[in-house]
């Protein structure tokens, strides 16, 4: 059962500014042939939007296991999360950061939550993770982590 699903979609602001190839496109190929430049402005474009969309991660809580982009940890092996947001939260990206911590941070997603590990073969003491509802990410972690102690005994 999906106890929490968030997808780290890409700022506005960042396929406003891809856009920019379009322009660029057109004038590089607008001497050759104005047809061409389009064709080429759109197929760019729409390479940048795919990009962005296709590297956006995923993060996931299940009843039994936390999964963050391509990582997946079980929740057995995790502590108590704790979210972050505004200065405290760039504190963590920044000051704070543990340089052994497993990061899924995205620069355009100033919330983040810290994971504790407590798996000792793990070499990561935390995960740290962006979102844009750590309330949220929390609660659904501690509710999994309830779950899958209750599930174990």
């Amino acid at each position: 059962m999906v106890l929490y699903r968030e997808r780290l979609w890409a700022a506005p602001w960042l396929y406003i500014s891809t856009a920019l190839v379009i322009p660029a496109s057109i004038i590089v190929f607008a001497p050759i042939s104005m047809v061409a430049g389009i064709i080429t402005a759109i197929l760019l474009y729409a390479g940048c939007v795919g990009m962005l969309i296709a590297s956006s991660p995923v993060i996931r809580v299940t009843d039994s296991e936390l999964f963050a982009g391509r990582a997946s940890i079980p929740l057995a092996l995790v502590g108590e999360p704790t979210g972050y947001g505004a200065d405290a939260a760039a504190l963590e990206r920044g000051q704070r950061l543990d340089a052994r911590a497993w990061l899924l941070i995205r620069g355009w997603v100033k919330p983040v939550v810290k994971v504790p590990i407590l798996d000792p073969q793990d070499p990561a003491p935390y995960w740290l993770l962006s979102t844009r509802s750590p309330d949220r990410l929390v609660r659904a972690l501690d509710e999994g982590r309830l779950a899958a102690a209750n599930s174990a005994s």
